[in-house]
């Protein structure tokens, strides 16, 4: 299958250029649309047929799966949206720099996108017929917390046997065996406007308020067991001479083991049920919204497996733990064999640095295939 997967490099190349060369943030409903629509294409063209989940304000989501699978019993999971705003393809479109690719997009996920097609031509190419052992998700919000599709990924994973997911392998080429748990909250603070100068005493200052709640959101942190609580973004006040009536905090929030969760956001929901600035109030909004990763019995055994595969083709398989968030925390917390990161090299997701390591397409485009072709002979 190396073969053949090196006689399309240029190929994935070109379809990998057309994805990037196309905006796809998660809040652009056209510009994802596009890409499921060349993708129906490509798919269709290999008889796989497709049910569209249509989002009226997010990108529709693809079901697909051979025409003749029956009862498929690997999930892949990967998705179509990107983090970067329209426009940022006209500013800097795909190009090639010695091994490299760059753009926006490349490494999360555009060439996993393709990575996956073509393993999939590569198995039907040699006539095995584990293509037809496979369903596939792809989704147009992970990239926001998978809001209108984690319900999706949940249904359809249920019943399955593994669950493999197309995020890009680390800078190293590891795989990712766990993930963190993933949560997000909103403070809104109201206070009383005043002049600071002349009657400050009328006033009820919010932003005094969220820098107390900002010291004890903090004060939650525990690195030694895997917890993080981070206000990355606040906003408050009209001017400098005006006593601030509203402020506001985005708190990110990360956990290791899913007893966590509720311990966390009982603290949260603590702190901010009670104000230190006499006339100010305080709304809470959010929730843990992906559970963490963890790397039990049932992924350990999915590793092996992929490890016994890579050797076998000569390729070193290593695995890694990440701090940060994917859909394969769906199915890993309904105790689904689950393993992450079987895209291809590279680095800087989410930057203008963002590379795939052209190289790593034909051998992960490989291991990817003789995965497949492996987990269906269990």
């Amino acid at each position: 299958m190396q073969t053949f997967v090196q006689k399309y490099l240029n190929e994935m190349i070109i379809l990998i250029e057309k994805l990037v060369n196309i905006d796809s943030g998660s809040l652009y409903k056209p510009g994802i649309d596009q890409v499921g629509t060349i993708l129906k294409e490509h798919f269709s063209d290999m008889e796989f047929t497709y049910r569209e989940i249509v989002e009226k304000e997010q990108g529709n989501h693809l079901i697909i799966q051979h025409k003749d699978a029956q009862k498929p019993e690997v999930i892949i999971l990967a998705h179509m949206d990107t983090v970067f705003p329209v426009g940022t393809v006209k500013s800097r479109p795909f190009r090639i720099d010695g091994e490299r690719a760059y753009g926006p997009g490349v490494i999360d996920m555009k060439s996993s996108l393709v990575t996956l097609l073509f393993a999939l031509k590569a198995l039907i190419e040699h006539e095995e017929v584990s293509y037809k052992n496979v369903q596939i998700f792809l989704n147009s919000d992970e990239e926001i917390g998978s809001v209108t599709s984690r319900k999706w990924i949940e249904q359809l994973a249920k019943g399955k046997k593994y669950a493999l997911v197309m995020e890009p392998a680390r800078k190293d080429g590891s795989l990712v065996s766990s993930r963190k748990g993933k949560g997000n909250y909103v403070l809104n603070i109201e206070g009383k406007a005043a002049h600071s100068g002349i009657e400050p005493e009328k006033g009820r200052s919010a932003i005094e308020e969220l820098a107390h709640k900002v010291i004890q959101l903090h004060e939650l942190s525990d690195p030694e067991n895997g917890i993080s609580v981070n206000v990355g973004l606040i906003e408050g006040g009209s001017s400098a001479n005006t006593v601030s009536a509203h402020a506001s905090a985005h708190v990110d929030v990360r956990i290791t083991d899913i007893e966590q969760a509720e311990t966390v956001e009982k603290r949260i929901e603590e702190i901010c049920s009670t104000t230190e600035i006499p006339g100010t109030t305080i709304s809470l909004e959010g929730e843990m919204n992906r559970p963490p990763m963890e790397k039990n019995k049932g992924t350990r055994s999915l590793l092996k497996i992929i490890e016994e595969v890579g050797e076998s083709i000569g390729v070193a398989v290593e695995d890694t733990a990440t701090g940060g968030g994917s859909d394969a925390s769906f199915t890993a917390a309904l105790g689904i064999p689950t393993i992450d990161g079987l895209g291809p090299v590279g680095g800087n997701p989410h930057s203008e640095k963002e590379y795939l390591e052209i190289p790593s397409l034909v051998e992960r485009t490989h291991l990817l295939a003789a995965v497949i072709k492996r987990l269906s002979e269990e």
